[in-house]
């Protein structure tokens, strides 16, 4: 039963910063999408410690866990496109794909150079199973 209350009030904490980014989003006539806001500010939070991650983990692993079902939507609405897509669909899968691929490729350079970072400041050694990668 306190894991059922605890699940809620994680969905809910999640929910209002949602609210309170769709708030700022309308009041301000911000042109980024609420959702993207309320992502920033809880990364914001979270990285300067006014919550921690044990407030919001149960919710947010149970949203990320559904993700999918969030697109459901999304795809059914593409049918009413189905012209567009027979005109242009090459061309939207090319921007698609590359914009994916820039991303990726973005993603994968920040994560390695901030891994690199991470092991300069620590002084870690390289190592993987044991192994050092040093000669």
């Amino acid at each position: 039963m306190k894991n059922g209350f605890l699940f809620l009030g994680q969905l809910f904490f999640i929910w209002l910063i949602y609210a309170f980014s769709k708030y700022i989003v309308e009041t301000f006539h911000i042109p980024i999408p609420s959702s993207v806001l309320g992502i920033i500010i809880l990364y914001i939070m979270l990285t300067c410690k006014v919550i921690q991650v044990r407030f919001i983990e149960k919710g947010a692993a149970f949203l990320n866990k559904h993700l999918g079902f969030f697109f459901i939507p999304i795809a059914v609405g593409l049918m009413n496109y189905g012209e567009l897509i027979k005109t242009h669909g090459l061309q939207l899968l090319l921007m698609i794909g590359f914009s994916t691929i820039i991303g990726l490729v973005i993603t994968a350079g920040t994560t390695q150079y901030l891994t690199k970072k991470q092991e300069n400041s620590t002084g870690r050694d390289k190592t993987y199973h044991g192994q050092s990668h040093s000669a």
